[in-house]
């Protein structure tokens, strides 16, 4: 990889995908005095394009022994007022031939990378010192072979994808606290178990976190028939459009006798599309109902939690 004249010039093996132009008997463009070349619009990336090569240099930059190339944005007319086009460019020559017919891999070839904002006041660029005649001429370096070359462009728009989003945390980031007794443990048959709901603070406009522990007893997915699985679930009520609550959560069953609770937290940002963290596999079913273990005792078994909401990550636009 060179550079030259603010370009970026590298080789690949593989023809521009968009536009080709083979040029034939290349020399008599100079005895007919032919200087620059405007060629025909193709299309990429859903826009209209032009490539235009001044063959002795761009005489409006005072460059001389060179090929100069610009890539232009045509029929603008048709665009839409205040349009910007974000693209990058791909310029190619010297695309090497072997008995006039393009081979299927193109070497000694080189090409000028150029990411640049095309809009109204700026439809078109290019490099002016692309190549000098000197080195495009000699047939050793492989540009101009039996007094043919072919020039080429691709264009790829880089389109607007933007996603912007702020953190913004809370001085005095308020924590909820839930102690819920689970009775009767053994006759429970529905799938899922919902607590009360705790947390009950108006932390944003008209919002409140409303947090609920959901227990499935006989455990969820995967853990189904062998562990309990155990969540803190937010209302979706809670969430704002395109915001997200940034969290520390605490939840655990407690060991009634020794204290060694089975507990899990961490970090989670709750979202409209996850609003629940927790584990499928919290703890064996064989483990909570050994008696041994202390964590199912006369039938009922403690759970806790904790939600801290330290701050909301919001969308930018």
């Amino acid at each position: 990889m060179s550079t030259e004249g603010g370009a970026v010039l590298a080789g690949r093996n593989a023809a521009p995908s968009h536009y080709l132009f083979k040029i034939e008997s290349f020399s008599l463009l100079s005895k007919a005095s032919v200087e620059q070349l405007i060629l025909d619009n193709f299309e990429a990336g859903g826009y209209k394009w032009k490539l235009s090569i001044h063959l002795t240099g761009s005489k409006s930059v005072n460059v001389t022994d060179h090929i100069s190339i610009y890539l232009e944005l045509a029929e603008t007319s048709s665009l839409p007022t205040g349009w910007e086009v974000n693209a990058i460019t791909i310029s190619f020559y010297s695309i090497k031939f072997k008995t006039n017919i393009l081979v299927s891999k193109v070497r000694n070839s080189t090409i000028n990378v150029i990411v640049k904002h095309f809009h109204a006041m700026k439809s078109k660029y290019g490099v002016a010192k692309f190549i000098d005649l000197k080195t495009f001429s000699d047939p050793l370096n492989g540009y101009l072979i039996n007094d043919a070359c072919v020039f080429g462009a691709e264009v790829f728009v880089v389109k607007n994808t933007f996603k912007g989003e702020c953190l913004s945390m809370m001085h005095d980031p308020p924590t909820y606290y839930h102690t819920w007794k689970v009775s009767n443990f053994s006759s429970l048959l529905d799938e899922f178990y919902e607590s009360e709901s705790f947390g009950c603070y108006k932390w944003y406009a008209n919002y409140s976190m409303d947090v609920k522990i959901l227990l499935y007893p006989n455990g969820n997915g995967e853990a189904k028939g062998n562990c309990i699985s155990l969540f803190l679930d937010v209302s979706q009520s809670s969430i704002p459009p395109n915001t997200k609550l940034l969290t520390k959560y605490f939840l655990c069953v407690e060991n009634q006798m020794n204290g060694k609770n089975s507990e899990v937290e961490g970090e989670w940002l709750y979202t409209l599309t996850n609003r629940a963290i927790g584990g499928r596999q919290f703890m064996t079913l064989a483990k909570l109902k050994d008696p041994t273990e202390g964590y199912l005792v006369d039938d009922s078994c403690i759970i806790k939690a904790e939600v801290t909401l330290h701050g909301l990550v919001l969308a930018e636009t």
